[in-house]
């Protein structure tokens, strides 16, 4: 993968950032967080790779430039998770925070996004501790939450489009796009759907699968 700024200088950017706003301790979180950024960038480039957006590719290599937001924030929640899956919790919040501050997305490292995932200017969107699965996508002002406790689950290659919300015990097949402005609650969707609307009066309208492998934000293998 082709990192705009090389690996060292984002390092350097990504340490200056969280100890300028939430102070790091010292030598040992700059080392635990050395230690494992190559593993959170081979998972970088790894999502990056499927992605069909021009600026995630360069001279034919997968691409990572951090003054794109939305990449910036995909790689910042693959580092907060995988802080978080070491123990490191107190330095994973101080990555999320970051990512918050940032680039205005709340994505919360004890909520566990797939391997494959994307978004485009995710200012304002809430992604609460859902199932999901690969090819997720999702834009601004997006909100994924729970009704008394429960979490909705996600197929393969879902999208929710401007101020889209799944809330609660809904599970959304494989396949479906959720327009801007639908308001899902406590409902289930058939796979290969576009679904406009609000609960319980969506409308829900069926696709051939074909359709959204080839209108998909991903690349598929």
């Amino acid at each position: 993968m082709i990192i705009s700024i090389s690996r060292d200088k984002l390092f350097d950017l990504l340490t200056s950032q969280l100890d300028n706003l939430f102070r790091l301790k010292g030598k040992s979180d700059v080392e635990i967080m050395d230690n494992i950024l190559d593993d959170v960038l081979a998972k970088t480039e790894r999502c990056f790779s499927y992605n069909k957006n021009k600026y995630y590719h360069k001279d034919g290599q997968t691409y990572f430039h951090p003054f794109h937001s939305g990449q910036y924030s995909i790689f910042l929640y693959f580092l907060a998770r995988s802080l978080f899956l070491k123990n490191q919790e107190l330095l994973a919040d101080k990555v999320y925070c970051l990512n918050k501050t940032l680039n205005g997305v709340d994505i919360y490292h004890e909520v566990e996004l797939p391997d494959i995932f994307g978004l485009d200017h995710p200012v304002g969107t809430v992604i609460g501790r859902a199932k999901f699965s690969d090819y997720f996508y999702f834009t601004q002002n997006c909100t994924i939450g729970n009704n008394h406790g429960i979490y909705p689950s996600l197929g393969r290659n879902v999208t929710l489009l401007a101020a889209a919300m799944v809330i609660g015990n809904c599970k959304i097949g494989d396949n479906c796009v959720i327009s801007a402005k639908t308001f899902i609650k406590d409902q289930d969707i058939p796979p290969n759907s576009l679904v406009f609307g609000s609960s319980p009066d969506l409308v829900i309208k069926n696709k051939e699968e074909s359709y959204f492998v080839q209108n998909s934000f991903f690349s598929f293998p």
